[in-house]
């Protein structure tokens, strides 16, 4: 591809970003690399420069905590295109990107062929997944359940996983206990349990941490 595109890789391994930073530069003639190797870094990164044409996103990076660093981008830039690559190709982490608006899915075991022609896909402007994902059906609405809650009670809901209090998980939001217990009853309305212990278990069936 001739035209010149600005493209931002963020993962938190540096071999593993090099080695992508020299796949695209090889991939995309012409393209403009940023890096980033944490969630501030990149969230500092997008605020710099608004004309980022494609993200490419590991989930595991410092401050992203699984999915949500997807979900924090996806409701903080919601025109910026954003593919995910990842070393878990499982189709269950697949579909649930995909259900938290990535553009793509990229697994860190393509061979540069395949990647060359997903970057090209996504950059034409159309969403680039790999074959068979949507064949597999949910056997449940985990997924839809999850991807419902806000950034925020995304949040509340992991660090309840972590076994933190109200008053605990209100302090590190610098937010009321009363606010927390406000998301607490949206978060366990919206899964459909009755108590933590419940939305905990459930949150544990799902593998966000990927």
């Amino acid at each position: 591809m001739d035209a010149q595109y600005t493209i931002v890789i963020a993962d938190d391994h540096p071999l593993f970003r090099n080695a992508l930073f020299q796949s695209v530069h090889m991939a995309i003639s012409g393209a403009i690399l940023h890096e980033a190797d944490s969630l501030a870094s990149l969230i500092a990164l997008l605020d710099k420069d608004p004309d980022i044409d494609l993200l490419l996103l590991d989930l595991k990076m410092p401050g992203a905590d699984g999915m949500l660093g997807l979900i924090q981008l996806r409701n903080q830039y919601p025109d910026l295109p954003i593919v995910v690559i990842s070393a878990s190709e499982e189709p269950s982490v697949i579909r649930q990107v995909k259900s938290h608006g990535a553009f793509g899915f990229i697994p860190k075991s393509s061979d540069m062929r395949e990647l060359m022609h997903s970057l090209n896909k996504v950059l034409g402007g159309d969403p680039c997944f790999p074959d068979g994902v949507d064949d597999f059906e949910e056997t449940d609405s985990l997924h839809d359940k999850i991807a419902s809650l806000t950034p925020q009670q995304y949040k509340v809901l992991h660090m309840l996983a972590e076994g933190l209090l109200n008053k605990q998980i209100a302090f590190e939001l610098d937010v009321s206990e009363a606010t927390i217990k406000a998301h607490m009853t949206a978060i366990f309305r919206k899964l459909g349990v009755k108590n933590r212990t419940q939305a905990v278990i459930l949150l544990q069936q799902i593998d966000l941490n990927t």
